[in-house]
């Protein structure tokens, strides 16, 4: 995977089950890899342990926060890339829907994310 990120602690927001994955949101990130994240959202195969998508939101560099306060990034075996700069993505509920949005996108699932208890 290109870039996981490290998390030492992080509290779960949501959970949601999509198709065959599972996705947990999480905040109050404690990083180990040097980024600062407001909120990851996860998405792990059922029966497995480790994630093989994350979207990540992350405070924009000072240089560009005029186009917004946070970037969108997704993280894959293929890309690390960031794919939208905004201040939705500092907002909980304007995180999720676009990440979910992106994550069954990119994953190709047809299934409509059922969020599940935390």
């Amino acid at each position: 995977m290109q870039e996981p990120p490290v998390i030492k602690t992080a509290i779960p927001k949501h959970r949601y089950q999509i198709g065959g994955y599972a996705a947990s949101l999480l905040g109050e990130i404690e990083s180990g890899d040097g980024h600062v994240y407001r909120f990851i959202l996860a998405f792990v195969p059922m029966g497995q342990s480790e994630p093989v998508l994350y979207v990540c939101s992350e405070p924009s560099p000072p240089a560009e926060r005029a186009n917004g306060a946070y970037q969108l990034r997704v993280v894959s075996e293929l890309m690390s890339d960031v794919m939208d700069t905004g201040d939705a993505w500092g907002d909980l509920d304007g995180f999720a829907d676009q990440a979910l949005k992106l994550g069954t996108q990119i994953l190709g699932l047809q299934a409509t994310p059922i969020q599940t208890l935390v």
